[in-house]
């Protein structure tokens, strides 16, 4: 494994417990952090894992595309450089919130109309 796959690695490791609360090994704190990833990097993530499960075994490390690896690693920790989960748990609840008063004004309106409907309004 070369210095530079390393390096961006650590830095990933680095990301993974600073933004998102992940310690632990590399793999097992990627596949925790799957479900906060979007699509196009959840492929990245697996491909890292199952990466770096072949780094311990000298001919399998030898056969990886380190280039590509670098190049998903910097992918994935230019994401979550730029993650803000605080503005993530707010937007959750304006939505949350949103979906909710809707469901109270339809309710309403469907009342309305019911009770027109039958003469009362």
């Amino acid at each position: 494994m070369s210095e530079t796959l390393e390096s961006e690695l650590d830095q990933l490791r680095a990301l993974l417990e600073k933004r998102l609360k992940l310690s632990g090994e590399l793999s097992e704190s990627l596949r925790r952090a799957r479900r906060h990833l979007p699509h196009r990097l959840r492929k990245a993530a697996d491909d890292l894992m199952s990466a770096e499960k072949s780094f311990a075994h000298p001919r399998l490390a030898a056969a990886l595309d380190e280039e590509g690896l670098v190049k998903k690693a910097r992918r994935l920790r230019a994401y979550l450089a730029e993650l803000d989960l605080k503005d993530r748990r707010k937007g959750r609840l304006l939505d949350m919130a949103a979906t909710s008063a809707f469901a109270v004004l339809c309710v309403i309106a469907l009342l309305v109309v019911v009770l027109r409907w039958r003469g009362f309004v």
